[in-house]
């Protein structure tokens, strides 16, 4: 109880303190369409975090930032970047889509690593969250909703060399953090332009011994740094790259078991490659993309068994085209492809490719409304072909925008739902995957509206509200199968009881999504900016089967974040409240609680005319005993100090 009056009270100071900041509520965003429109053109729910977020809340890494981003549900099962999954409308972790300057970032072997974003925070601009159905565009896994990181170089607007249109820009900035529990944090990076060319770094290092769990410490040593530029070759053609490179080695206790004998650790090894090249002129845009990943994962269970060693590869191209047709016509095409490979001790040896072509017009009609029909072909390699076409109509007049978006979206399974298990010698018991699995499919259809309120630049509010429905079949998920039941034995224990992938499940999903940004500036020294989100969520399962990861997303979600600077001194809190089902494992003691609310708080001086600053924070002020998955206990209350510079010019 004492848990609802502190979220009252925090929600009633802040919307009483009429909110601030500098920056658009209504940002021109490309997530919903390829081409920059505003947020309130869209047809769409999209919520747009600035990077410089990072440095200002209290957060560890790029899925910490995201935990509070309105409608947005992250199941940690590890703290400060170890693992997370992406949660959007109460789909799986799988069917949230993740890019990084326009190309994907999902990973072939698993969705739990699509948490690992190879990017230091420093270097990035904004993040976009489109919510809802986006296959039209992207393909698989746009099911919940897109994940868009979006580069400070990639998004330069870089300078010709004609007299009067010079840009020098340089920022510089930077921390360090240490405190129980062996904590001990870095966080660095630069950004500078020099006219035509721009280029940003940085590296983030989040390490601890961690906190004692039931068999082993909860230690973390996380590391991201990257590279990237910009440069303008014409006043028409620019090309850009990034490279980086990620690791973590973290404990993996009862990350993805319930079992006593589970006292796992895993290191996941990454390198990002990405290059763009592209065109623009008047009314004509064209760009070429491509990008490399590399994953090495090394899985232990216990210190008694074999490593499960995988090794997974995406390759990428993209060709977009946007051409302006008439003053009110856009269209927008292109054509995708992909190959995944993955090397495994466990999953064996497999490559699968993929190509898709699609296609996109945005039409005006009128000053006030839009309509963005989209539709992709997408052909898989020895799986077959999907269709999915999609609908998005906009209404903005004044300060409301009315919308409405109806779409087909699909998703493939990764290389673990079909191979896992397959190439060890004998398998008695656990997970099997399936070769044989068809892709999800759902129709999804949601209707909104948004009311900008917008009196001075300084003084901003925006309230969202979206009704949403999703149809899904075929979900994926492992059922307990005997041996005499299982399609494929070679390697298989006769003796043995298994959890085999199958399509098995229908589900209706319905829900009901309310956000809130404010922004206004108290007095001349002192601003408040605010972000909230308030989630209803109910999935009725068809099938007799019961579905672990469509029963595990959260019946309603209320997070929110906070940032209130007066002179030099600030205060910034995040928060959540969560209900979902209960479950409990009584093997290992562990159990997911009905509900539960956690709140983190950062105090921070400023001084040198804010260019460096001295901040303690507390992590889980209130020591809330919780989990997001089951046997994965989250730390309590952490205590932590540090200080931070930042320098720009």
């Amino acid at each position: 109880m004492k848990q609802h009056y502190v979220i009252t009270l925090l929600l009633s100071f802040i919307t009483n303190l009429s909110l601030a900041q500098e920056i658009s509520l209504d940002p021109v965003t490309v997530t919903s369409s390829l081409v920059e429109k505003r947020a309130s053109q869209t047809g769409r729910n999209i919520a747009v975090i600035k990077g410089e977020y990072f440095q200002q809340l209290p957060v560890h890494s790029i899925d910490d930032l995201l935990r509070y981003v309105p409608g947005v549900e992250i199941q940690a099962r590890g703290p400060q970047g170890s693992q997370s999954d992406i949660i959007l409308r109460g789909g799986t972790f799988q069917q949230v889509l993740v890019i990084l300057d326009g190309i994907r970032l999902n990973d072939p072997n698993t969705g739990h690593f699509n948490s690992y974003i190879p990017i230091s925070p420093a270097e990035i601009e904004r993040i976009e969250v489109l919510k809802g159905a986006s296959s039209a565009l992207y393909g698989s896994d746009a099911v919940g909703g897109v994940i868009h990181v979006i580069s400070k170089t990639f998004a330069a607007r870089l300078a010709g060399s004609e007299e009067g249109n010079s840009v020098q820009k340089t920022q510089v900035n930077g921390g360090i953090s240490a405190g129980e529990y062996g904590l001990l944090n870095a966080n660095v990076g630069a950004f500078v332009q020099r006219d035509k060319l721009a280029v940003s770094g940085g590296f983030l290092s989040n390490n601890a011994s961690g906190v004692q769990q039931r068999g082993i410490k909860g230690y973390f040593h996380n590391n991201t740094a990257s590279l990237s530029l910009s440069y303008a070759i014409s006043p028409s053609w620019n090309l850009a790259v990034r490279s980086a490179y990620d690791h973590r080695d973290f404990a993996a206790q009862n990350f993805y078991t319930v079992l006593k004998s589970d006292t796992a650790s895993e290191k996941v090894k990454m390198s990002w490659n990405q290059v763009r090249l592209s065109y623009q002129k008047n009314k004509t845009a064209f760009s070429i993309d491509g990008g490399y990943k590399s994953v090495q994962d090394t899985y232990l269970f216990n210190p008694h068994s074999i490593a499960n060693s995988s090794k997974s590869k995406l390759w990428q191209g993209l060709a977009t085209l946007q051409q302006g047709l008439a003053s009110s016509t856009n269209l927008i095409a292109g054509v995708n492809f992909q190959q995944r490979n993955i090397k495994s001790n466990d999953r064996g040896d497999h490559t699968l490719s993929q190509l898709a072509p699609f296609v996109s017009v945005v039409q005006n009609f009128g000053e006030h409304f839009t309509v963005t029909p989209s539709v992709r072909i997408d052909w898989r390699e020895s799986i077959g072909t999907e269709v999915s076409p999609q609908i998005n109509l906009s209404y903005k007049k004044s300060g409301w925008q009315l919308r409405a978006s109806a779409g087909k979206t699909i998703r493939d399974a990764d290389f673990t739902e079909r191979f896992n298990n397959y190439a060890k010698k004998l398998v008695t018991g656990g997970s099997v995957g399936n070769p044989d699995l068809k892709a999800e499919r759902s129709f999804s259809y949601e209707v909104g509206a948004d009311w900008f309120l917008t009196s001075s630049p300084a003084t901003q509010l925006k309230i969202s509200g979206t009704f949403f429905q999703r149809r899904q079949k075929d979900l994926i998920d492992y059922v307990t199968t005997p041996y005499a039941q299982m399609p494929r034995k070679d390697n298989l224990s006769p003796t043995g009881t298994f959890g085999l992938a199958l399509n098995i499940a229908e589900v209706n999903t319905t829900g009901f999504e309310l956000d809130m940004q404010s922004a206004n500036a108290i007095s001349h020294n002192q601003k408040l900016i605010f972000n909230a989100g308030l989630t209803w969520l109910d999935s009725d399962n068809k099938s007799q089967i019961q579905s672990f990861y469509l029963s595990s997303h959260a019946k309603f979600l209320a997070n929110f974040s906070a940032i209130y600077q007066i002179g030099g001194f600030s205060l910034s809190l995040n928060g959540l409240y969560k209900k979902r089902a209960e479950r409990e494992a009584l093997a290992i003691e562990a159990a997911i609680s009905k509900n539960y609310f956690i709140l983190n708080a950062r105090a921070e001086y400023a001084f040198l005319k804010r260019r460096l600053a001295l901040f303690v924070q507390a992590d889980n002020a209130f020591d809330k005993h919780y989990s997001d998955v089951l046997g994965s206990v989250m730390p309590g209350r952490w205590l932590m100090g540090g200080v931070r510079f930042n320098f720009v010019k």
